[in-house]
């Protein structure tokens, strides 16, 4: 348990977890030898939102909340048959592995992404296999065809020949113009939402508009102010409604490829780490406020290739996009499963083949 702060905050540690080490900001807590209650029940029971509430509620502290083994000690547990409890906690364990196997999937599904990108439009791989007499890697011969087999100087150094070079401002549409009536509701992400890493966001709200950058499906949002940046917090927007415009806090960047480009490879460009330094090299401000120029960031150069390599490379990468866009939302699907599952089974409102039958609609 997390000792103070967020004290509702809290983990069961597995078998391969054994021995880590927890800071002195962590109480642990041990089940009895008695065989009347299984570790992964009571860690769901704890998880409970009116255990959670008891923890705020009786927590110490003037400023901010603290915990302590009195407190915890005390935490009222309703304890089913040991049957029972083991069965509660294979389903809701059941449903979390799947949860953790949708979001490692996705975890691999970008790093393929992200490789493609590096191998096509930062490191030339094709063009230089082609140069050293070798078949490109990972592509059929009609892709290969369509690379140059040579490198030329420019200004960004060696690019593949026929290739241009342009800025980001040339290439890409910078916060473009959304328009939304201020007062009416409309699908709000705040930057606490923007993950570290993965695309893929929570769920907006409805809100009121007010003031803050607008964007539509495709777009790539980028957190333009330290530290938030320099977290990686970044999104590829592909949750709203087809023709729908959201908004959200003004420290996004808005971008968004200029065609032939794919709109996810904006995204992909967002998460390269060379782009990530020139962004935050960017950023200028009082000591803590800090935030990116659109104008120097604009100068960021690309090589840009021809139509027909673009179009192919969205071709490749859309299913990636789509796949991990699809596994996100099974993954919260099952996530709000779970959560509603969870009090019901533990009071005994719900029965475990009721819960199951619920879990396999959901995955059908």
């Amino acid at each position: 348990f997390s000792r103070r702060g967020d004290v509702t905050k809290n983990a069961l540690v597995r078998r391969h977890e054994v021995g880590w080490l927890c800071g002195t900001g962590c109480l642990k807590v041990r089940l009895g030898e008695s065989a009347v209650a299984d570790a992964r029940f009571i860690s769901y029971s704890l998880r409970q939102p009116e255990i959670k509430d008891w923890l705020v509620r009786h927590s110490v502290g003037a400023t901010m909340p603290n915990l302590n083994t009195g407190i915890l000690s005390a935490v009222p547990v309703l304890l089913p048959p040991l049957r029972e409890q083991l069965g509660i906690a294979d389903l809701l364990g059941g449903m979390d592995d799947r949860i953790i196997l949708l979001r490692e999937t996705n975890a691999t599904l970008e790093a393929i992404a992200q490789a493609l990108f590096k191998s096509w439009f930062v490191d030339f791989d094709p063009v230089r296999a082609k140069l050293e007499g070798r078949a490109p890697e990972g592509m059929d011969e009609a892709t290969a065809a369509l690379f140059p087999d040579c490198l030329e100087e420019s200004e960004l150094g060696l690019v593949p020949k026929g290739w241009r070079v342009a800025t980001l401002a040339d290439t890409f549409d910078i916060n473009p113009t959304r328009k939304l009536s201020k007062g009416a509701m409309a699908s709000y992400l705040d930057m606490a939402s923007l993950a570290t890493s993965g695309h893929c966001v929570e769920a907006p709200i409805d809100r009121e508009v007010g003031s803050g950058a607008k964007f539509q499906n495709g777009d790539t949002l980028l957190a333009r102010i330290t530290p938030c940046l320099e977290n990686g917090k970044s999104a590829f927007v592909d949750f709203l409604a087809e023709g729908e415009i959201g908004w959200g806090s003004t420290e996004f960047l808005v971008l968004r490829p200029k065609a032939p480009l794919p709109q996810y490879l904006g995204y992909l460009l967002c998460r390269h780490p060379a782009f990530r330094e020139y962004a935050i090299q960017s950023m200028s401000g009082t000591s803590g406020r800090q935030r990116i120029q659109n104008d120097v960031l604009g100068r960021y150069l690309l090589a840009v290739p021809d139509v027909e390599i673009a179009v192919v490379f969205a071709d490749v990468i859309g299913p990636i996009q789509r796949s991990i866009a699809a596994n996100h939302q099974s993954a919260q699907t099952l996530s709000t499963l779970r959560d509603t599952l969870l009090p019901r089974l533990i009071s005994g409102q719900l029965r475990l083949p009721e819960a199951q039958s619920q879990l396999e609609d959901a995955l059908s």
